[in-house]
């Protein structure tokens, strides 16, 4: 069975490497391992051991408690508007933050202006 730490730690993995545009493949070769050990790390599958969280997090420029971020939250999925605490974790959410950061400065402010006017009147 899988321990939720476990699962929450996986998550942090996917989202990190994901919103930095680093494939498993790529991420396995910087820690050494295969990539389908990434892939069961962020399942939740296989618990990652500290010395390759710490490989891990120095592959993906982090400090090793990013992984633990929000874990003292999981008791409350939403937050007081009701939006999910966890929002990157969601892979069409990170699918969104990705092609908004591809989008040129200029046409990605007037994009952002025109989502918080829209939010306004929701």
């Amino acid at each position: 069975m899988k321990h939720p730490v476990d699962v929450h730690v996986g998550k942090r993995v996917r989202h990190r490497r994901w919103t930095i545009g680093m494939t498993q493949q790529q991420l396995a070769e910087r820690v050494g391992i295969k990539f389908q050990q990434i892939q069961k790390y962020e399942t939740g599958t296989n618990r990652v051991s500290a010395s390759r969280l710490w490989d891990i997090a120095e592959a993906l420029d982090v400090p090793v408690a990013f992984f633990f971020e929000g874990m003292e939250d999981k008791a409350v999925a939403t937050d007081e508007r009701g939006l999910p605490k966890d929002i990157l974790a969601d892979k069409e959410a990170l699918e969104l933050v990705r092609s908004y950061y591809a989008i040129p400065e200029a046409q990605r402010r007037r994009l952002f202006e025109l989502a918080r006017v829209l939010s306004d009147v929701a």
